[in-house]
């Protein structure tokens, strides 16, 4: 059996044995990067059919530079935290896509409710980036490119996967959102 499937395996007995958290000392950090891929659902459904675009460049430098600004403040190195950030953008924009071709396909399932950006949706997605910061804060020295912070990450993202019963579109999302956590 190899490694990988070895972790997975784990991953989801740890699940079911917590049941309530990802595992492990980045769970938290992954059960974050989870709710911000869902909160990817909410971004979808407030542009489709409408004339905003997924990518918006200026909207990203945007919350890139607000990363950027509030991590120093963290005494977080800004370049990095802005990385794992657009990670996380990235992989918000892969569902919107994903979305987009399914709803695209069935028509019948868009959304009945289109939330409002600034209103409904911008406010969880700052809340989520204060607290994502305070978590790449906390969890600083365990993210660096080794085979540990690499277990790990592994083991919370494969929990995540069952806790949350991510689809394969929010679980490649999630894969993208983490593919960053242990980068320096």
């Amino acid at each position: 059996m190899a490694l990988s499937e070895i972790m997975k395996t784990l991953a989801v007995a740890l699940t079911l044995a917590a049941s309530l958290h990802p595992v492990g000392p980045l769970g938290e950090l992954t059960d974050l990067a989870v709710q911000r891929v869902q909160v990817a659902d909410l971004v979808a459904a407030a542009k489709f059919g409408t004339s905003q675009p997924i990518d918006d460049p200026a909207r990203e430098k945007q919350v890139l530079d607000g990363v950027r600004t509030r991590s120093a403040e963290l005494g977080l190195d800004p370049e990095n935290a802005a990385r794992f950030f657009r990670a996380q953008i990235e992989a918000n924009k892969l569902v919107q896509r994903g979305l987009y071709a399914r709803w695209t396909e069935h028509p019948e399932e868009v959304p009945q409710h289109r939330p409002d950006l600034g209103t409904e949706v911008r406010p969880i997605l700052d809340r989520l980036t204060t607290d994502i910061l305070a978590e790449l804060k906390d969890t600083e020295q365990l993210r660096r490119p080794t085979l540990r912070c690499e277990v790990h990450a592994t083991i919370a993202e494969r929990s995540a996967v069952v806790l949350h019963h991510l689809d394969r579109l929010h679980e490649k999302a999630l894969s993208e959102a983490m593919r960053e956590v242990c980068a320096e």
